[in-house]
């Protein structure tokens, strides 16, 4: 932790479990895994990779949609199952996802038969799931995530449409515009560099750690 941080962190609290959204390409891995760099905090990734029916998604997603869908929800449960057994000596987490906007993709590219199914077993897996200290809700413009999606070149994603992704942003804007389970922090990430830029990362945790409820906006073009 840089001497920066730690004068930030003076008198202040930490959340102790983080959670990171936004849609594909917007950087929720990589701040994941910077702020757990910088504070010690146990991850909790997705690993779509072990996904055995996404490249195929991708390719057709009508036909592909309910197995995919299923696969992510017993992934992501497991993955929560497994934190809650474990996180006696690792008190702190931040993860890329949140269980709770699972759902979201569901809507987008299930029929109303497999999104019935579908909302029963999520129902039943997700009973007792944790709520977040804070969500940071990432945002930026379809051209910008495609770009970014294009630039990382994992290949199972090239085929994803900027028609997808304009849906895609219109749904999570949808789910957070009505959230209020956990404190929420809705950032432009458009013009932000997470990955790399100390400056805009600072500013951005020096913003989170003040916030304890409510419904708060960070615009990095105020801090430049």
């Amino acid at each position: 932790m840089t001497d920066e941080l730690v004068s930030l962190l003076r008198g202040r609290k930490l959340p102790q479990y983080i959670a990171i959204e936004g849609p594909i390409g917007v950087g929720k891995t990589t701040l994941a895994r910077r702020i757990a760099q910088t504070f010690q905090y146990q991850t909790i990734l997705e690993n779509p990779s072990e996904n055995p029916f996404l490249e195929q998604f991708y390719q057709d997603m009508r036909r592909h949609a309910l197995a995919t869908q299923l696969s992510f929800l017993f992934q992501r449960t497991q993955t929560i199952q497994d934190l809650r057994q474990g996180d006696i000596f690792s008190p702190r987490h931040v993860a890329d996802f949140m269980l709770q906007k699972d759902p979201l993709f569901a809507r987008l590219t299930l029929n109303s038969e497999e999104y019935e199914l579908y909302s029963k077993v999520y129902d039943q897996m997700t009973l007792d799931i944790p709520t977040p200290d804070l969500v940071i809700y990432l945002q930026a413009p379809t051209d910008v995530l495609l770009r970014r999606i294009q630039k990382r070149g994992i290949s199972s994603e090239n085929k994803i449409s900027s028609a997808y992704l304009e849906e895609l942003n219109q749904i999570y804007s949808e789910f957070f515009l009505y959230y209020e389970d956990s404190p929420l922090l809705i950032v432009n990430a458009s013009d932000i560099d997470l990955a790399s830029s100390d400056a805009d990362y600072h500013n951005l945790v020096n913003y989170f750690l003040d916030i304890r409820s409510g419904r708060h906006y960070f615009n990095p073009t105020f801090f430049g």
